[in-house]
């Protein structure tokens, strides 16, 4: 295997390459750099794969905050090609897919951490504030994740009709809420309790239930169930 390797000398040109070691002592070697710059495999005139993968981690604060991240995250980043934003973007969606089809096996009950990391995932960082509702069949599974409404929310921008009409859609028997802080903070609204309240009134009307109300940042989820507000 070692000669193989070195005779590929395009592929691996010595054997500190990151490249090189992932295959002969495997990723648990590797630092976080080393692992994402495999991944990125090449960097751009000036600045080395290595280099750009120290870039990101430090400007996400490491490799949990560049899970978190969305594609508009990585424009202007210098180094960046077409081709690393590409990678980038298609790897966080497959993550974003492999977490859904968690929750589409299982109670979201036995996971809560894992419900947390999903809608992180999907709604934290992004630069505007939405509204989200996940739908859960009658074993608490889950069927879909829409995101229903975006900009500033409040009671009357986000429309209880619609949420309903879209619950009997999916024939879901629960759902948990959810909507990301852009400002950082996962800290609870008044606003957001008293819209909480009337939809979970609106949906009682037609037999499904209100599990939690998550509230999301990078790096961070505040859950209503958790803290008694639900």
């Amino acid at each position: 295997m070692r000669i193989t390797l070195l005779v590929c000398s395009d592929l691996f040109a010595s054997e500190s390459s990151p490249r090189y070691k992932v295959l002969v002592d495997g990723p648990g070697g590797l630092s976080d750099v080393e692992l994402l710059a495999v991944f990125l495999r090449t960097g751009s005139p000036g600045k080395t794969a290595q280099a750009l993968a120290q870039s990101l981690l430090d400007r996400f604060g490491g490799v949990s905050g560049l899970l978190y991240a969305c594609a508009d995250d990585f424009a202007g980043i210098r180094g960046m090609t077409g081709i690393n934003r590409a990678a980038l973007v298609s790897v966080l969606e497959l993550v974003r897919r492999a977490t859904g089809e968690q929750l589409k096996q299982r109670d979201v009950f036995t996971s809560p951490d894992a419900v947390k990391h999903f809608l992180q995932l999907h709604i934290a960082r992004l630069p505007h504030e939405v509204f989200a509702v996940m739908f859960l069949d009658a074993q608490n599974r889950l069927i879909e994740m829409e995101v229903m409404f975006r900009g500033t929310l409040t009671q009357t921008s986000v429309y209880p009709r619609e949420i309903v009409k879209r619950a009997l859609d999916h024939d879901a028997a629960a759902v948990i809420f959810s909507h990301n802080h852009p400002s950082g903070t996962t800290e609870p609204s008044k606003a957001d309790e008293a819209l909480t309240v009337t939809l979970k009134q609106a949906l009682a009307l037609v037999d499904v239930r209100v599990l939690d109300h998550v509230v999301v940042a990078p790096g961070m989820a505040s859950s209503f169930a958790e803290t008694g507000l639900i």
